[in-house]
């Protein structure tokens, strides 16, 4: 199969189970609000070696927010709830409560998993509740006014891990062809790319060293191509990054897929799209390519 003459091959990327969260936070404006996400979804790449994965996913109009402010929508993974609810309490804790104007919502308010969120501490006695519109929050004295946010939030079992690899004939046509997917990706809801372009992508486990959860990919880095036997790496291929994605469910994480390949060859010298996956050891949830991207033609 080629699309816009870009060979995808017959391939299907492998996924696994995670819990996610939404968090809406506001602010004085867009700037502080992406500043502050930007923050709190810090070092949540990957589980490989992050307490999460954690990304924004996408910026919200005035009539999306409960309070009426410039906001983003971020959404935080974990395997557990127990680790995602420790997360969440750190992330807002630590990264949006110092942060100044910042107030922080339940982004899944229909969700019938919670988990809670009790930062309201922090305001040692002065905090008290507040409503914003229907929500109950808590207002915590601050030395800019007061911080306003909920403790109750929705979670749902996502998915992490969905992806696909974008393989060019030089880094600088591959970059913009990742960059492109990444863009794309931004505009699809429930979906993230906590990296969000891996240079290093991993293989489950390793060859030498056995302590290692996680290795580099030998099969797809370009300048050892000749010293492994089984390499996936075509002649004329230069550079190769993956594309990871996030998502509330199988449905968000194929349209984000979707979107993201087809955005990535329309960039002049891409010349394939595959994707990885691990024989089962990684997760359950397969996304072929191809189905993906004939679904809704």
């Amino acid at each position: 199969m080629k699309l816009n003459g870009v060979f995808i091959e017959d391939e299907y990327a492998e996924a696994f189970p995670n819990w996610a969260c939404r968090v809406i936070l506001t602010a004085i404006n867009e700037k502080w609000a992406v500043n502050i996400a930007t923050e709190a979804t810090g070092f949540a790449t990957t589980n490989i070696g992050c307490p999460c994965e954690a990304g924004i996913e996408r910026i919200l109009t005035l009539d999306e927010t409960p309070d009426g402010r410039p906001g983003v929508a971020m959404m935080f993974f974990a395997g557990s709830k127990k680790r995602l609810e420790e997360q969440v309490v750190a992330r807002l804790g630590m990264c949006v409560l110092p942060s100044p104007t910042a107030a922080a919502f339940d982004g899944m308010p229909d969700a019938k998993d919670r988990i809670k969120v009790e930062i309201h501490v922090f305001g040692d006695g002065y905090e008290h509740e507040v409503k914003v519109g229907k929500r109950t929050c808590w207002a915590i004295p601050i030395m800019n006014g007061e911080y306003i946010g909920e403790e109750d939030f929705g979670i749902v079992k996502g998915i992490a891990g969905g992806n696909f690899l974008i393989l060019g004939e030089n880094l600088p046509a591959t970059l913009m062809a990742a960059e492109a997917s990444v863009d794309a990706i931004g505009l699809v809801p429930g979906t993230i790319t906590s990296f969000p372009i891996v240079a290093s992508g991993s293989k489950v486990g390793a060859k030498k060293y056995d302590f290692l959860p996680a290795s580099t990919n030998e099969k797809y880095c370009p300048t050892i191509r000749d010293q492994v036997p089984d390499t996936k790496v075509p002649k004329g291929v230069t550079c190769v990054y993956e594309i990871v994605v996030n998502g509330v469910d199988e449905a968000a994480i194929n349209a984000g897929m979707k979107a993201g390949i087809e955005a990535s060859v329309k960039i002049p010298g891409i010349k394939m799209s595959t994707a990885g996956n691990y024989d089962g050891t990684l997760g359950p949830f397969k996304s072929p390519l191809r189905e993906i991207l004939k679904a809704n033609k």
